[in-house]
């Protein structure tokens, strides 16, 4: 593992002088890209000469404790050496956890689907206070949020509802949140105070790019029609929405959202090249499938992740069996607790099967 972090750092070091040459701002492009090389390695190189500086600063105090006599002084050393100690336990757990393999897709935003599941329109309730609390928790993380299709329905809720959440690792994070979400409380259409459980279907994506996906004009059918629902001056006046129907996988694609259709027309590609990204990497997952199964948030749309109980202001993630008491606080996006968590959990998982490899 040594070995690895200083050949990290010698690269390091190696990239520094490139960025520093005259000629390297003559190529904007490999500047560029330079210069992410280095804003990625700088943790674990950081990490990794503090590792190195603990374990010169107990070495110092052990040779110093070897010769000194006053008794004072030899305690001071000793707190210095078990300090040094300490550190260096620390670094080495944080250095095996930045040297995880790091998912190609972490760095991108994503496209965030959420459909009301079991409960009408409990349910549909349930799905549109999911989506204003993942928009919460973007707005904290400063991504910006774009919705790109609804479906209201009567009560004022969501049937579904997809949006692109766009910023800097924010698929890192929110990949935790794929399965299958349930609320258990008491309905305002509930005369008897019975307690009802309904449920949503949360998927997450990695937002793919034009590199990432060749979409064939001739599989494309493309439509324009009139807006439907509430959408502002305009929207409903004029052919402004999109259907994409992609012919090889039956894939639809409604966009609606903006009062332009090249604007409706742009979200609705960017969503197609989306999904068939996601069904690429779902055949590469299923052939590591022993391997997605063991990982913290798998992905699994089926999978009953979380349950969220207001009677009690009680919310559990099934998978790391955690459970906190501030159910208001979550829903107006207070996620990093739990996602802090599931994180963490991944990594130990991760780190486990590298240790027993």
């Amino acid at each position: 593992m040594f070995e690895q972090c200083a050949d990290v750092c010698k690269h390091f070091e190696e990239i520094q002088a490139e960025l520093a040459s005259p000629e390297a701002a003559l190529d904007q492009t490999r500047f560029r890209k330079l210069m992410k090389e280095q804003s990625d390695l700088a943790p674990l190189v950081d990490a990794y000469r503090a590792y190195v500086k603990a374990g010169r600063d107990r070495a110092d105090a052990l040779a110093m404790l070897e010769e000194e006599k006053d008794e004072e002084m030899r305690a001071l050393l000793k707190e210095e050496m078990a300090a040094a100690e300490d550190e260096t336990a620390r670094l080495e757990k944080e250095l095996k956890v930045l040297l995880l393999p790091k998912d190609p897709n972490d760095d991108r935003g994503v496209v965030l689907e959420i459909r009301a599941g079991t409960g009408g329109e409990e349910a549909a309730l349930f799905a549109a206070e999911l989506y204003r609390m993942y928009v919460h928790y973007a707005e904290t993380r400063r991504w910006k949020v774009e919705m790109i299709s609804l479906s209201e329905a009567e009560l004022g809720g969501f049937k579904e509802v997809v949006a692109m959440i766009s910023g800097k690792g924010a698929y890192s994070r929110m990949k935790y949140e794929s399965g299958v979400h349930r609320v258990q409380r008491v309905p305002e259409t509930e005369s008897g105070g019975r307690i009802h459980t309904s449920a949503a279907t949360v998927a997450v994506m990695p937002e793919a790019e034009e590199v990432d996906v060749v979409i064939d004009p001739n599989d494309i059918r493309i439509d324009v029609m009139r807006a439907s629902g509430n959408g502002g001056q305009c929207v409903n006046t004029t052919d402004s929405a999109v259907r994409l129907t992609h012919y090889p996988t039956g894939i639809v694609i409604y966009s609606q959202t903006e009062k332009s259709q090249l604007q409706n027309k742009e979200k609705a590609f960017k969503l197609l090249r989306t999904k068939l990204y996601e069904l690429e990497l779902e055949k590469k997952q299923s052939a590591e499938a022993a391997e997605r199964r063991s990982q913290i948030g798998s992905g699994d749309r089926s999978e009953k992740i979380r349950t969220y109980n207001f009677p009690q202001s009680r919310v559990t993630d099934h998978r790391i069996h955690l459970t906190l008491y501030k159910i208001d606080a979550i829903m107006n996006g207070d996620l990093d607790e739990v996602l802090d968590s599931l994180i963490a959990a991944d990594q130990a998982a991760r780190l486990t099967r590298m240790e027993e490899a």
